[in-house]
């Protein structure tokens, strides 16, 4: 039994010494590293090849390593990705499908680069518009270059409407102006990236959460191509998705640090307009009138109890808010610079 034990333990220390200098390589940023490219990878067994052909052939001049994040393939992505690998290509699969969202963080965590960009694994997107998104961000000290994907090639009513459609309402309800929020294809300083609090599907919103932290962004037009291999995995099933995660960035971006904001002013305003109305059928009782069974009786207790009911949920957030700051001695800043004179 004691034998047993031990090994289980040794086994368990081995383990535990494997995985931390993975981490321990991955979180090492080498400084001769400029870009870190994060391609996110589901079912691309036919266009592993021609991508690392092209990605090798239009950043010969910059210093990079090539991230593929394999979203739990079931096809022979993850073969051939050894197979046609570089030096510079890392390779890391998830255990299952977790999504494009989370298939970017893991990407984005494992970058050692300066800069970070992001690009699909379809071929749509091309490679050789990343060195002048690259040069565009260095010289005129952006924090995100966007693409926009001019000419784009996908069908009309399946994917441009409803894609031009769902811009033009993140505009409106973000205050973000970009016109293309769907291309993949961006560059990050790798401050804003690894602090973009991805989690869910909220890739589709990265802009609006740069913009959270104060970045400068800036969207220029970029190639497109028409799929050549394989089939895409969104469809018109993604719209009502879509607008529930913008309702929850917009809740982030307008009162994550201050819920009170939200439900206060829509608590009171109930609270109000449901005693004022409860106060009139008193007046009415009390002078002889039957009030029972009125529509209206009925609608002055619910704005009452309703918003008694949300200045509640307003308190119990704040009170939420402020444990997340404080527990983890968290700020609700980020410091861009910090400059100090020498003495």
């Amino acid at each position: 039994m004691e034998l047993q034990q031990k090994k289980l333990t040794t086994s368990a220390k081995l383990d535990h010494e494997f995985s931390s200098s993975i981490f321990s390589k991955m979180a090492s940023p080498p400084s001769e590293i400029k870009l870190s490219l994060v391609v996110t990878l589901k079912d691309e067994e036919d266009n592993i090849q021609p991508l690392i052909e092209a990605i090798s052939k239009e950043l010969t001049t910059l210093s990079y390593e090539l991230i593929l994040v394999d979203d739990g393939s079931r096809d022979n992505t993850v073969l051939n990705i050894r197979k046609h690998a570089t030096q510079n290509v890392k390779l890391i699969v998830l255990s299952k499908n977790y999504g494009q969202t989370t298939a970017m963080v893991a990407g984005i965590d494992a970058a050692q680069g300066e800069f970070i960009a992001t690009m699909d694994g379809d071929l749509q997107n091309d490679p050789s518009d990343i060195p002048r998104m690259l040069q565009k961000l260095e010289i005129e000290h952006w924090d995100v270059v966007a693409g926009k994907r001019a000419n784009r090639k996908d069908g009309m009513f399946l994917r441009k409407v409803p894609s031009g459609i769902a811009n033009a309402i993140i505009r409106k309800m973000t205050g973000v102006y970009l016109h293309d929020y769907g291309c993949t294809l961006k560059i990050y300083r790798s401050s804003i990236a690894k602090n973009l609090g991805l989690y869910g599907q909220l890739h589709r919103f990265i802009p609006v959460l740069a913009a959270m932290q104060g970045a400068k962004m800036v969207e220029v037009d970029v190639k497109h191509h028409a799929r050549r291999f394989g089939k895409s995995k969104y469809g018109l099933g993604r719209t009502f998705k879509v607008m529930s995660d913008l309702l929850l960035i917009v809740f982030f971006q307008r009162y994550f640090s201050r819920p009170m904001h939200l439900f206060g002013p829509i608590g009171i305003l109930s609270v109000f307009t449901g005693g004022i109305i409860n106060l009139y059928l008193l007046a009415l009782k009390l002078t002889g009138h039957d009030i029972w069974g009125r529509p209206l009786l009925i609608l002055g207790i619910i704005l009452l109890l309703g918003g008694l009911q949300l200045l509640t949920f307003g308190f119990m957030t704040e009170i939420q808010m402020r444990t997340y700051y404080e527990s983890r001695n968290k700020p609700n800043y980020v410091i861009k610079d910090f400059y100090k004179p020498s003495e």
